[in-house]
């Protein structure tokens, strides 16, 4: 008796600090809305960036203007359309602009963290979903998602929610559970919201589909039939509507995952065993070390040789198991789709390790608090100072200084040569064709290349008279002197995952015959516009008319 009475004090305690303390989540919303509104401001009014320009935002302006689910005016890559009806259905309401669309986003990412705040304070009460969420938000890739209108911030918003209805059941949760029929419906329609959002998003579900079936297999035969099975069907529901959708756009295009092109460089091409294992490397980084993430990391394995506390619980064995394995098959199927291995694919693994983390934490020391403060201040500076090794600027607020790089260079095409055709990269290529975008009000003629490598420049120098001026830019951020870089092969990394250095303004305009006339850096990306000084033929012959009068021939020589 006095064996359960030690075993039941945990639950107790957490169901006594839920009772005593509850928060409501329709008043927790707006204080999370507000808090992450404020401490984005400064970045509403910034331009659309990246992925954005390339083709969130114009997918779903072409659904805002044409009612229609497949773009017209972009790249058909067979995304699922629930960002651009949502992104389409607010612009109904409040305009189209970009504060709009940043204010929503900023509605969208509080959606999410109070999923995230509800998945934790059912499985380890208040006081670590509210730790659990300050985290969440503060580490740097959430921080930036927070604003930028890709669909993964709307497939960890449903997706987040959906786990939190996962576990809200008898034995998972240290709370009083709801119907079990009702979250497993609740769970289910989520999950679809999340596919239908981001088709990657299918991998959590597909991932609790085996768990469950391997549950389900470990009953006894007598009492499979006596036990719950709700959840089953729920996790395997997300296939419909996404196999809808794609039998749609097969019908629409003739292609069922969008244009071949696409297909090969975000799935087919990524199935070699060298190229998965690199990937399974750097998605392991990602998950440990990136962005200051090896603190708490560091900090959890540290705590874990310390005696457990019987004063705290920990997570329902269940529900952890079923976490662990969304961590795991997240981990390894993204570490095979996707071309880029962009942080923003693992929006929904970030929360699940940090609830671990702080969970360990409390169940350890009473010094928790501490760890958390640590943590939360390495995250904070993460976000502002950048880390020793290549990344991708939207992984912290590099991001920013990238946009208002790009923007100074277009005001200044703008200023001095309003007619010329600009050579430049993507996503430069995007913002100086395309208005809506922000950069701009009159689009450029451009000419395109990949990015300034040696080879890319030495293609452009082939056909001088296609371009008067340039725009070029650091596509990559490469740390200055000293620093490091975890590519285990660095031929690899450029062969699989685009890893180039880029030239020099100075070293683009020898190659190019041209000389710089602009140029900015903002910590350790640059910016800059090259002039070239070329010569025309231009011969002015009359018309019939006047072929009594003398001929007349003019030549001028025409330099930008």
């Amino acid at each position: 008796m006095k064996a359960h009475r030690q075993h039941s004090t945990p639950s107790h305690s957490v169901s006594s600090e839920l009772a005593g303390r509850f928060v409501p989540l329709f008043l927790l919303f707006p204080l999370v809305f507000a808090v992450v509104t404020l401490l984005h401001l400064t970045l509403l009014r910034l331009p659309y960036f990246w992925d954005e320009g390339g083709y969130y935002i114009p997918a779903a302006w072409d659904f805002f203007r044409l009612c229609t689910l497949i773009p017209e005016t972009t790249i058909r890559n067979a995304h699922p359309p629930l960002p651009s009806i949502l992104l389409a259905g607010w612009w109904r309401l409040f305009g189209f602009h970009v504060l709009s669309t940043r204010v929503f986003i900023c509605l969208v990412a509080s959606a999410a963290l109070v999923g995230v705040f509800r998945l934790a304070r059912l499985l380890s009460g208040q006081t670590v979903a509210l730790t659990v969420l300050a985290l969440t938000a503060v580490y740097p890739i959430w921080f930036v998602q927070s604003t930028l209108a890709h669909a993964d911030i709307f497939a960890a918003a449903f997706s987040l929610w959906a786990l939190s209805f996962y576990v809200d059941r008898p034995g998972w949760s240290n709370t009083r559970a709801c119907p079990i029929l009702s979250n497993a419906i609740a769970a289910g329609v989520c999950f679809s919201l999340a596919a239908l959002s981001k088709e990657t998003a299918i991998v959590v579900p597909a991932a609790l589909f085996c768990y469950e079936f391997w549950l389900f297999s470990q009953r006894p035969v007598t009492d499979r039939n006596a036990q719950p099975r709700s959840f089953l069907p729920a996790t395997a529901l997300p296939v419909l509507p996404l196999a809808c959708w794609y039998l749609y756009h097969r019908l629409k295009t003739g292609f069922t995952f969008g244009n071949p092109e696409y297909l090969r460089y975000n799935a087919t091409a990524n199935l070699s065993a060298a190229r998965v294992l690199l990937s399974l490397w750097h998605r392991l980084i990602h998950l440990t070390v990136h962005m200051d993430l090896f603190v708490p990391v560091l900090l959890t394995l540290a705590v874990l040789l310390l005696p457990r506390r019987r004063s705290t619980p920990g997570i329902p064995r269940a529900a952890a198991c079923a976490l662990l394995t969304v961590l795991l098959v997240q981990w390894i199927a993204f570490s095979v789709l996707g071309g880029a291995l962009l942080t923003r694919y693992l929006l929904v693994a970030y929360p699940v390790l940090l609830l671990f983390c702080v969970v360990a934490w409390q169940t350890r020391t009473s010094w928790w608090p501490a760890i958390a403060g640590l943590s939360l201040a390495a995250f904070a500076i993460a976000c502002q100072v950048n880390p020793p090794y290549p990344f991708a600027p939207e992984d912290n607020l590099a991001y920013r200084d990238m946009i208002v790089l790009h923007q100074h260079a277009i005001q200044v095409l703008q200023r001095r040569y309003p007619g010329a055709t600009v050579l430049t990269a993507w996503p430069a290529a995007a913002e100086l064709q395309r208005p809506e975008l922000g950069y701009l009000s009159t689009p450029f003629k451009i000419a395109e290349i990949d990015n300034f490598t040696v080879e890319q420049v030495r293609k452009a120098a082939e056909e001088p008279g296609k371009f008067d001026v340039a725009l070029v830019f650091s596509t990559k951020y490469n740390p200055p002197h000293g620093g490091f870089n975890f590519a285990l092969n660095n031929a690899a990394d450029s062969a699989y995952f685009d890893a180039h250095r880029d030239l020099l303004p100075g070293e683009i305009a020898q190659a190019l015959g041209g000389q710089v006339v602009w140029q900015q850096q903002r910590n350790g990306q640059w910016a800059a516009i090259l002039r070239f000084n070329r010569s025309y033929d231009v011969r002015l012959t009359p018309p019939p008319s006047t072929r009594s009068r003398p001929r007349v021939t003019a030549i001028t020589e025409a330099k930008l």
